[in-house]
Formats: C-alpha cells, structure tokens, sequence
C-alpha cells in the first residue's frame, strides 16, 4: 500500500489555506511511493472554518475530481504530522486509496445499509455530542460492524458542530440539500475486512486511589462503593474533609472517576488505566446520601476509581502505545538493511521499511492538546517521534470513540497499514 498524501496548513482566509493543501497533496501524488489515484478524502477543519465549511468541501472536490468520497468533521483543533494547529484557523487533508469495494461513506441521511454486497468490519465514526443518546447509538453502529470496532470521535466547536460525508461513487443515496455538509447525528467511512488498521486507545489520567466496585447507584450518582457511602470513600481518598469545604470543594474539582465493567481492563498492574476505561467528571456531591454524582449513570458491579489528569502518565502511555503499534508491524527476523534502517531511526524520525504505514487518523481529547503536554505540538511530537513521518491527520474531539465506548482525556491512534495485524 502507498503512502497517503496529506496536507495542513493555517491561514486567515480559508481559501488560501486550502490552496497551500492542494499544493501539498498535488507534489505528494507526484512522487513515486505515494497515491496517484487516491479515493477517499479525510477533510478536518477548525471551528474558525465552520461558517465556510460548505465552500471548503465545494472547493476541494472541484479541485480534485478524480477523489469522489469525502469525510471529516469540525473541531477546535485539528493536527498532522509533527503540528497542532488549536485555536487557529486551520485545516488538514488526507487522501486515502482504497478498492471503492472497501468503503462506504455513511450519514444521518444516508446511513450505512446492510446487504449491497458490502459487510462493514470497522468504522471511522464523527458524532455530534448534541444527539440524544449519542453513546447508544456509538453502541448500536458498532454492533453493525464484525470486529465491534468503531474509532472517531465528536464534534468540538464553539460556533457551528457540522460533519462532512458525501460520496460520488453511485453507492449512497443524494444527499439534497444538505450538500455533503451536516449537523447532528453520525456520519463516516464503515471499512471492509481487507482494510487493514491497527488501532490503540491512550488514557490521559491517573488514578489517585484503588479500584472498588460500586454496590449500590441510582441514576448517575454513585451511592456505594465496597459497601461504604461513596461520598465518605472519596473524601477518604482524596485526604480532605467536609469540614474544610474550601480546601475540599478545590480536591474534588481537580478530581474525576475512572469506570470499567466486568471483564473489562480497569487499572493495570503498573497502577495505570487500562484501554477500557472510561472517564467521567464528577459533577456534584449528594450529603443527605453520602453519595456523588457523576457525568454518567454507573451500573453495581462495576469497578471505579477516582483519578485525576496527568501530563506524565499521558505521556508514558502515548509513547507505550506507538511502542505495540511499531512491534505489530515490525517483523520478527529483519534484513541487514531493514536492520540498518532501524537504527538510523534512533537519529532520524524517517520511516524505516518494517513499518508498512499507509496513514494514520489520531483523535485527541480537546483537554489534552496544546499545554497539558508541556509545550505547542508536544502530543503530536511524541506520536512522530515514534512512528516517523508517516502520513497523519486528525483533530481534538469533544470526546473519543474507539470500540463501542465514547471516552474522554483519551487519545485514539489508528494505522492503515497491509499486513492483517492489530485489534480493528
């Protein structure tokens, strides 16, 4: 599989930016290990963009004919390759070339259909937080697809939240009016099996205190936890009191819960959280209950532990992740010169042979990005750092999705790559 070109650019006036993308795209296509005939286009602006997202989408299939599928969706930033562009103007670009039989672009008015000779395996999935029940409706499309793998995230912007789907290849309905740009609802790109992604969730949060299974909620206050009021549990683990209600109000809104279900990895042996959970805010406290009221409605039976952002556990984990997606793709005996290449790497952020990454999608939480990892463009820097210069884009979600779940403070890092490795 070749390389997929992308571009990214900022600039006041959209279309300037979008002309320094095109140039981008164009000379990539060029070169002899990219995309010539690429299909399917990734489009992610900020919100600076939302009022001409319809123009932009416009412009870009008139310049590019030759690529009839587009999607994408707004955010507060958006990244690529090396660069986080967060509270500017900005777009990026990526062009993928996939067999138009191992596709499907879907939305709200042209959903993904069963049947047509096409069996969706996994999904990019772009969301609008302003859905009701938004987070079934992740559940119900992931249980669409044979792996149960879905990847994305939500719409973040603080003006219009819009997705872009539209397609050209006679395989989706017309879209009317609507014009391939969209408010509400789901929209993306379903993949078939022989779309090959390798797919990693990084928590941003560490927890503060152990893992206890709650015994008794209602509705999304937790009530119990091992048995015990779950107010008295947190004050416990936190070290305020009541008593001290300033210094306790302070604790609590620098604090966050951590949930897993049965079966599921909550915190890990070396004190981190696992891929599956998720994390909520805590959004009150209920004395005549002991209880504490979440952004989420916990179940008994589940596990949950209080926790709290940290830039150091981010890190560690962004970097353990770009460590298990290289050693998939790395081969277990490697030639002299894949050898070679590999320890050129330790100076060099090219990519070596043994990687076989087409591209790669990251969807960050919009609380990650920019400061909280220490300095401009610091997340996507780690992410370079370990894998190279492949190709990459992606924005900073309103929250993430990846399998069936919709988190928060995560990041979600996806490949395409051709070997038949990973969990997607």
């Amino acid at each position: 599989m070749k390389l997929f070109p992308y571009g990214h650019a900022t600039h006041p006036q959209w279309r300037m930016a979008a002309g320094l993308v095109l140039a981008q795209l164009r000379s990539q296509m060029a070169l002899p290990d990219h995309a010539a005939a690429p299909t399917l286009g990734l489009l992610y602006i900020t919100d600076h963009y939302a009022g001409e997202a319809r123009e932009i989408l416009d412009h870009l299939s008139a310049e590019l004919p030759a690529v009839p599928d587009w999607a994408g969706t707004v955010g507060v930033g958006v990244c690529a390759t090396n660069a986080e562009y967060i509270d500017e103007p900005a777009m990026a670009v990526m062009l993928c070339e996939l067999p138009a039989s191992q596709y499907r672009v879907f939305s709200g008015v042209a959903p993904l259909a069963a049947g047509l000779g096409f069996a969706p395996h996994t999904a990019l999935v772009h969301a609008d937080a302003g859905t009701p029940d938004v987070a079934e409706l992740i559940a119900e499309m992931a249980g669409r697809t044979t792996s149960g793998y879905l990847f994305g995230g939500l719409a973040s912007s603080r003006s219009q939240v819009l997705q872009f789907a539209t397609s050209g290849n006679g395989n989706v309905p017309g879209h009317g009016a609507a014009g391939g740009v969209y408010s509400g609802g789901l929209s993306g790109v379903a993949f078939g099996p022989e779309v090959r992604l390798i797919s990693r969730v990084t928590q941003g949060c560490l927890p503060v205190a152990p893992e206890r299974r709650v015994t008794a909620a209602e509705r999304n206050v937790l009530l119990q936890l091992d048995g015990e009021p779950a107010l008295d549990v947190m004050l416990a683990d936190l070290g305020v009191s009541l008593d001290q209600p300033r210094e306790a109000l302070d604790a609590v809104r620098q604090t966050l819960v951590g949930l897993s279900s049965p079966g599921e990895e909550g915190v890990g042996r070396a004190g981190n959280f696992g891929a599956d959970v998720i994390v909520r805010h805590i959004i009150g406290v209920d004395p005549a209950r002991r209880g504490v009221a979440i952004a989420e409605q916990p179940e008994p039976g589940q596990r949950a532990a209080f926790c709290r952002r940290d830039v150091q556990a981010a890190r560690a984990d962004l970097m353990r992740i770009c460590a298990e997606i290289r050693e998939e793709l790395e081969p277990e005996e490697v030639t002299e010169t894949t050898a070679a290449a590999l320890a050129a790497g330790h100076e060099s952020s090219a990519p070596h042979p043994a990687r076989r990454i087409a591209g790669a999608v990251y969807v960050s939480c919009a609380g990650r990005g920019g400061p909280h990892f220490g300095h401009p463009n610091a997340e996507l820097q780690i992410v370079r750092h370990a894998l190279g210069d492949v190709p990459l884009i992606g924005f900073f979600a309103g929250g993430e999705i990846a399998r069936h779940h919709l988190y928060g403070y995560t990041g979600v890092l996806t490949v395409f790559t051709d070997e038949d490795d990973g969990e997607a």
